[in-house]
């Protein structure tokens, strides 16, 4: 509707980071609060999205929970694959 209004991209692109990021906090409470734990690990290629992963931090944090990113990995396929990697090494050693 925003756009068939004429309504600037920018404003469009800034409803839809923050609409998204307001569903995807109160659906992480939510669990969060099902399960009794107060940590959230936001992985997966959609976190390359570096505003939807600062807003979404933001109200996580804000509604007291701990937020966990990737720093050392990437947060797509290449973390994939070294979590793979990991995983394999861990089943081949012994003991």
């Amino acid at each position: 509707g925003d756009v068939l209004r004429g309504v600037a991209p920018s404003a469009v692109a800034a409803r839809f980071h923050n609409g998204l990021a307001a569903v995807l906090a109160t659906a992480a409470q939510r669990v969060c609060a099902g399960a009794g734990v107060d940590t959230v690990a936001l992985s997966g290629g959609v976190f390359q999205n570096v505003l939807l992963l600062e807003l979404l931090c933001e109200r996580l944090e804000g509604a007291g929970l701990r937020v966990l990113t990737h720093h050392r990995v990437p947060t797509n396929d290449g973390g994939i694959s070294f979590g793979q990697a990991a995983v394999a090494a861990a089943l081949s050693t012994p003991g």
